[in-house]
């Protein structure tokens, strides 16, 4: 976009240059995903439970202390995706992970 493009953005309800408008999608898009302990967690990361958690619809529960290895993070700062060796799809709240 050239630097006389205007985008009206709504939050704000006002017409603002385009680039303004990126550079605050770009900063919006960094969320940083926190741990129960307050570390910063990044894809590929492992991660230890930090509590028993019951898996729904697998019928197993997951222990303190499993690691979990080559977590990725969602849309959702308070969610990762991530797999197990018996249960793919796993997605955990990072409330109950831990970085290793």
């Amino acid at each position: 976009m050239a630097d006389d493009d205007y985008v009206y953005d709504e939050a704000t309800g006002e017409w603002r240059p385009a680039s303004e408008v990126a550079a605050a999608a770009a900063a919006a898009a960094r969320v940083e995903v926190r741990d129960a302990a307050g570390n910063i967690l990044a894809d590929g990361d492992s991660v230890v439970l930090v509590k028993d958690l019951k898996v729904k619809g697998a019928g197993q529960t997951l222990k303190q202390g499993t690691v979990i290895r080559l977590i990725r993070l969602t849309e959702d700062p308070e969610e990762i995706d991530c797999r197990h060796d018996t249960i793919r799809g796993l997605v955990l709240r990072t409330e109950f992970v831990r970085k290793r």
